[in-house]
């Protein structure tokens, strides 16, 4: 069986641009997933990148276009300048860690639903009842974060030195084996590799 490594974070949007398509890929080839949430900007601070703020204004305006084209060509509506954002990626990258370790639920849905509040419903994600609304959705207990709230926060960090260590440097961020795929645009093409075409 394939194994997929994702890592993301539900603040980025293209990671709520890549909607479900992940796990329809894992599902067509019997692929399993594991959720690896982390800091995008730790890791653009340690791999070369830079954060939004400090990018060349023609980076800038580049970015409104394609997250305006894709919106459109993906069917997902975006909010470009979203009410909540910037935001702190860590409570619901908590909420993600924690949910994958109890089971019972769709992580998927769980980090699609996180993204989504975010980038298309003007909801805070580093909120508690936002993040509970989220779970239950999901098919997960209200509270399952606060359960695994430590260690999730030690994996979320543990999520960032695996990161490095193999080779990404943004999100999302898809690998099988050594084996890397950068952005939703290239979900496709993750596809095509687990089909053996690529």
């Amino acid at each position: 069986m394939a194994h997929i490594d994702y890592f993301f974070a539900t603040v980025s949007p293209f990671v709520y641009l890549a909607g479900q398509r992940l796990e329809a890929v894992a599902a067509k080839h019997g692929a399993a997933i594991s959720y690896k949430p982390l800091d995008p900007a730790a890791l653009f601070a340690r791999t070369g990148g830079v954060t939004l703020a400090q990018r060349h204004d023609s980076r800038k305006a580049y970015r409104l276009q394609e997250l305006r084209r894709q919106s459109a060509k993906l069917g997902l509506p975006i909010n470009l300048q979203p009410q909540f954002w910037p935001v702190n990626p860590a409570p619901s990258g908590y909420a993600i860690i924690a949910a994958q370790a109890a089971g019972g639920g769709d992580v998927g849905a769980l980090a699609h639903g996180l993204a989504r509040a975010c980038w298309a419903e003007n909801r805070n994600i580093a909120e508690d009842e936002v993040i509970r609304e989220e779970l239950v959705k999901a098919g997960f207990a209200a509270n399952v974060a606060d359960r695994g709230m430590l260690s999730a926060a030690e994996t979320y960090s543990v999520n960032l030195e695996e990161a490095v260590s193999r080779g990404a440097f943004g999100v999302p961020f898809y690998m099988v084996g050594d084996e890397c795929f950068w952005g939703q645009d290239h979900i496709e093409d993750l596809d095509l590799y687990l089909a053996g075409r690529a």
